[in-house]
């Protein structure tokens, strides 16, 4: 039995469900047989109205008292009155709508509890039924019909009471069944409805009913139609709270998760609950619900922080502080005081007490106007948790190693001494701590996938523990292969290594950990890569390839500039195991080349091929278009390069050549024989050219030095003129060609010395441009 709790707040969140149907489809709808494996056994049902449990004979007044709520509730015996089942069947009748049902073996989520059916409640369990059809005697309920909007209902089993709470609260847990869930009988437009309300109100003169059976949050009533999983064609719909389809420890095609009925009620105030379940609109399919025994609570209770509920029972693992509360409504003068182990805790006297150890916790609540006051007890057994924390099992599987060893794994999950390890599949399974987990044969060889997370109960022994996850890495261990696009090269060729097998690679000169390479080795290199998978499993062995260098081809092959009618040798160069193939056919080291234009050759060793190219120009005859010269001996030339040749000058007729085109030390008024030429051609240009200088003085005394100016080198030039006047402008001398230098005479006598001014123009040979030459002279005649 389960004892009376106390408690100070009750909510009634309960599930209504019922199924919208048409009544002509109903005439027609055929009872089938209940869908369970063939492998069921009595032992996967619940136990209902059967030996041995004493519950069984109880009537529906201790199923409500003694059951539904439990007794020894504090200071008074539960306010429990007025309780009547309709049909009125008595306890002893086999075939009753009502009645006590017990989990026995089955995975049903209740221990125990009170069972309400539109049929035979015993067929709600003990052994598959083939049918569950049968008219308990009950009608239609009216007030059913006004909370649900469903008319032409029948087989209404009703189970109702009066209660006094004393909190602010109450509620009960329960879970609704139905073997409308068939075929398409829940969607539109066959659509078929069992009814079911929970219905409350006060004992006050004109109080109407409030129909608690609705799901959270709005999501409207609870019934087949609207709570569907998605294996119906019209769902999903609000299947977070639908439980589970056959098998389900019962005979009902299907059912909800754990509902809970809860209200807000007055403290004092006597309350009528009515629960009715119905069939409607036909008779063929039943419905139940299952009312959680010890889970109807209207005294004062102890809750946790965020109000709920606390078990007779709490566990603590190392002492970590439970926030205790006392939940009852809050009454003028109402006092509290805790007590551990049946001693007094100083100064807790409020409505929240921190436990921090375990220990026997009591909470007296005073409230003025009682005898003896209301009082709640919560027991807190103390343990020390395990230290555990997530870890990762990687294997890089081979033909000879495919499991996990999960054995391996627990040194990194925990350390402490004695340690008990379960391993499960399932998230569920570990919360429930259940018997689901990997047998401790299997752990050393498990057959896990890659990427699987399990969940690892770790525990001291006790109720202590701590869940963590183990998650398993799997990957085959790669082969790796290496692949070169050329097993022999020359030196300063380059060569691509393509690694493969892997995702990331580890060369043995380098790491850099891509796939493919571009190498210039110069000289003969082993290269080797192991490959490394997605998750780091490293290949067995390397794979390795050998690149080979031979001597690169060098050659000095050069073109350049040849007239019309020269030649020029081209030489591809001398070397190990050279062959030679010409632009113009030949394989000879060496060609003749009679013609500019685009010469080249590709020279083999057998191992690689290089091609030279050299270009043979056209040179052009270089064109002298200017001469520099001063009176200090420098000589600049200037010639064409039309075709971009290098020049030689020389100033000697071509006995010798330099590169530059200045010529230092050319003696004044001296011929000088130019020539410009296109390096080794037979292009030259020449000019033969007069070193000009005009002799400041004269001194024609028949020595031969400075007796007159010699206009010689350039009076066969071009616009050639030359005059010397005197200082008021009188021509003394003009030159002629029988007369081409000045003595310092003027019509045949000797002038007189004086400084005379002269002008000489003449064309020049290389720029082609007019020459104009100014100055003065001065004459010294001796007498």
């Amino acid at each position: 039995m389960l004892n009376y709790r106390i408690e100070n707040y009750f909510k009634i969140s309960f599930v209504l469900l019922f199924f919208l149907g048409a009544s002509t489809f109903a005439q027609k709808r055929i009872q089938k047989p209940t869908k369970m494996p063939i492998s069921a056994k009595a032992g996967i049902y619940i136990d209902v109205n059967v030996a041995p449990y004493p519950a069984t004979n109880y009537t529906p007044a201790q199923l409500v008292t003694d059951v539904l709520v439990g007794t020894g509730g504090g200071c008074v015996v539960p306010n429990i009155s007025n309780v009547s089942v309709t049909p009125n069947t008595a306890a002893s009748i086999d075939n009753r709508a009502w009645g006590y049902f017990n989990k026995s073996t089955s995975n049903f989520p209740f221990q125990e509890g009170i069972v309400l059916s539109t049929g035979y409640a015993r067929k709600a369990g003990n052994t598959s039924q083939a049918s569950m059809g049968d008219n308990n005697g009950g009608v239609a309920d009216a007030d059913l019909s006004a909370a649900i909007g469903v008319t032409n209902i029948t087989n209404a089993s009703i189970l109702e009471f009066d209660f006094v709470p004393t909190s602010a609260q109450m509620k009960f847990n329960y879970i609704f069944a139905s073997h409308e869930y068939e075929g398409d009988y829940p969607c539109p437009p066959t659509q078929f409805d069992d009814a079911f309300a929970l219905l409350l109100k006060p004992n006050t003169p004109g109080a109407t009913y409030t129909n608690l059976a609705v799901l959270p949050g709005g999501a409207g009533l609870v019934s087949v139609p609207n709570i569907l999983p998605s294996s119906f064609a019209c769902g999903p719909l609000n299947a977070q709270y639908f439980g589970s389809l056959l098998p389900n420890a019962t005979n009902y095609n299907g059912r909800t998760v754990p509902l809970t009925a809860e209200a807000t009620v007055i403290p004092g105030q006597s309350y009528h609950i009515k629960m009715v379940i119905a069939d409607a609109r036909d008779t063929i399919y039943d419905s139940a619900v299952f009312l959680e025994a010890g889970s109807f609570n209207i005294g004062v209770t102890i809750v946790d922080s965020a109000g709920n509920p606390l078990p007779e029972v709490l566990n603590m693992c190392d002492n970590t502080p439970q926030i205790l509360k006392a939940l009852v409504a809050a009454t003028p003068g109402m006092t509290f005081q805790w007590y551990k182990d049946d001693v007094a805790i100083p100064n807790a006297t409020n409505v929240n007490y921190t436990a921090t150890s375990p220990g026997v916790y009591t909470v007296k609540i005073n409230i003025p106007g009682q005898n003896c006051p209301a009082e709640a007890k919560i027991t807190i057994i103390g343990g020390t948790s395990p230290v555990a924390q997530d870890a990762t099992l990687k294997i890089c599987t081979t033909p000879s190693l495919s499991t996990f060893n999960l054995n391996s794994t627990k040194p990194s999950i925990s350390t402490t001494t004695g340690a008990v390890f379960r391993f499960y599949v399932n998230l569920a399974d570990a919360q429930a701590q259940n018997n689901n987990y990997i047998p401790e044969a299997s752990l050393a060889s498990y057959n896990g996938t890659n990427g699987q997370v399990l969940h690892v109960v770790v525990s001291n022994g006790g109720f202590c523990s701590k869940l963590v996850t183990l998650t398993l890495n799997k990957e085959e261990t790669p082969v790796a292969t290496l692949t070169a696009s050329r097993l022999k090269i020359c030196v300063g060729e380059s060569v691509t290594l393509t690694a493969g097998g892997g995702v990331t690679y580890q060369w043995n000169d380098t790491a850099a950990s891509t796939p493919i390479r571009t190498l210039s080795p110069t000289q003969t290199t082993t290269y080797t890569v192991y490959a490394i998978g997605a998750q780091g499993c490293k290949s067995l062995q390397p794979a390795t390839v050998v690149v080979e260098v031979v001597p690169a081809i060098t050659s000095n092959l050069s073109g350049g500039f040849i007239c019309e009618s020269d030649r020029m040798t081209l030489n591809a160069g001398a070397g190990p195991n050279y062959t030679y193939s010409w632009s113009n056919g030949a394989t000879t080291q060496t060609i003749v080349a009679a013609s500019a234009g685009i010469y080249y050759v590709d020279i083999s060793n057998g191992v690689c091929t290089k091609r030279y190219t050299t270009e043979v120009k056209q040179a052009l005859i270089p064109e002298i278009v200017n001469v520099d010269y001063n009176q200090s001996g420098t000589l600049v030339i200037t010639a064409t390069n039309l075709a971009s040749g290098v020049l030689e000058y020389s100033v000697d007729n071509g006995l010798t050549w330099q590169g530059s085109n200045v010529f230092n030390n050319i003696p004044n008024n001296t011929i000088v024989s130019i020539r410009v030429r296109v390096k080794t051609t037979t292009c030259v240009g020449f000019l033969e050219y007069f070193t000009f200088v005009m002799q400041n003085v004269i001194t024609p005394n028949g020595d031969n030095v400075n007796d007159m100016i010699d206009f010689r080198g350039v009076s066969e030039y071009k616009q050639f003129q030359a005059t010397i006047s005197d200082r008021y402008g009188r021509v003394v001398y003009k030159a002629e060609k029988t007369r081409p230098y000045w003595d310092g005479y003027f019509q045949g006598k000797k002038l007189p010395t004086a400084s005379y001014w002269y002008q000489v123009t003449f064309e020049d040979p290389a720029s082609k441009k007019l020459v104009v030459k100014t100055g003065w002279i001065l004459l010294k005649n001796f007498e």
